[in-house]
């Protein structure tokens, strides 16, 4: 099985730009893709009816054009799941947020297929001024942790997704300079130090270690053409699942988004 991660920062523009056609060429099993900025109604029919697969969208219900979560997946799914669970929501207070209510921006999407669960997250970013790394730390991070150990109890779990922190130095071109802003702050890091500590496997990691390895790139000062990046886009797997993995690459050549695709293969 092969899955494709990939923040498309709107879906609507990157269809528009004819680039969902060589995403499509990878001929992946399940494409998950975030920040997708659109209701159902406003992606195009036939993006949404791509032959060969079944289409679930997750989108913000307060604000349009912002956020949101989908799945492509040629298995049709057992069932399909939005948004976390309203008694681990209420459990860390996620309907609170000074933002508003974080568990309606349609980060989480989830389909459990035969053999597990693949879910998608576009986890909340911590904004320049870090005024959500408190929700980072305290709630959102430890809630989406719970949900997705709950699940891993019926069955193995893949999740991927935006997670929008670089894990460590080597994830980030410029680590120095970005300790304690928001996308590597210790609260943020913390978070991906517990999805370990839970038993969860980075897929990059199994196969590509050191730094230059990339998922994201600025607009300015031509980041991403001198590859002064962050590898913030992942996919963790159930300890289960480590000796079926195949391969994870990351795509930094597609372009259509700041971010790149980030391909888990599994046997």
């Amino acid at each position: 099985m092969k899955i494709v991660t990939w923040n498309v920062n709107g879906i609507r523009a990157v269809h528009t730009k004819g680039l969902f056609k060589e995403l499509f060429a990878l001929d992946a099993d399940v494409y998950c893709l975030q920040e997708t900025k659109s209701t159902l109604d406003q992606v195009p029919e036939d993006l949404r009816e791509t032959s060969g697969y079944k289409f679930f969208l997750s989108h913000s219900l307060g604000r349009k054009g912002y956020s949101g979560t989908a799945i492509f997946t040629r298995e049709t799914p057992k069932q399909v799941l939005v948004d976390i669970p309203h008694d681990i929501a209420k459990k860390y207070g996620l309907e609170n947020d000074s933002y508003g209510n974080v568990n309606e921006e349609g980060r989480v999407i989830a389909v459990e297929l035969d053999k597990y669960f693949i879910v998608n997250v576009y986890t909340p970013n911590a904004k320049a001024d870090l005024s959500r790394v408190p929700l980072r730390q305290k709630q959102w991070d430890p809630a989406f942790l719970e949900y997705v150990k709950h699940l891993e109890k019926q069955k193995p779990v893949i999740f991927c997704g935006d997670l929008n922190v670089a894990h460590t130095p080597d994830d980030l071109a410029n680590p120095k300079a970005n300790t304690n802003t928001h996308g590597f702050t210790a609260e943020e890091r913390e978070g991906v130090d517990k999805i370990i500590a839970a038993g969860f496997t980075d897929a990059f990691r199994l196969f590509t270690q050191g730094n230059g390895h990339y998922t994201w790139w600025s607009h300015f000062a031509k980041a991403r053409e001198r590859n002064v990046g962050w590898r913030i886009d992942y996919f963790f797997i159930s300890q289960k699942l480590v000796k079926q993995v195949a391969g994870c690459t990351i795509l930094d050549k597609q372009m259509g988004s700041d971010h790149c695709p980030v391909v888990l293969e599994i046997k």
